[in-house]
């Protein structure tokens, strides 16, 4: 399993995640921000929990994040 953590008040909306990784992001229709798909909210984070096989498409997402508001990690 990998974790997918997520502090969206600081995304700017680029849209970078929801390319790399349709699967796991999405842009609002209100707002414009990402929003992380199936995610919990813990105060200024959200964080999902996914497959392995999500790894690479959302660890590319970091890397093209401009704002670095994700982190994937490993279990």
């Amino acid at each position: 399993m990998i974790k997918i953590i997520f502090k969206r008040n600081d995304c700017i909306g680029c849209g970078s995640c929801v390319v790399v990784a349709p699967n796991n992001w999405k842009l609002n229709d209100e707002d414009g921000k990402a929003d992380l798909l199936n995610s919990k909210q813990s105060k200024e984070y959200f964080i999902t929990d996914t497959t392995n096989d999500e790894y690479e498409e959302n660890k590319e997402a970091t890397e093209c994040c401009p704002v670095n508001c994700i982190q994937v990690k490993k279990d």
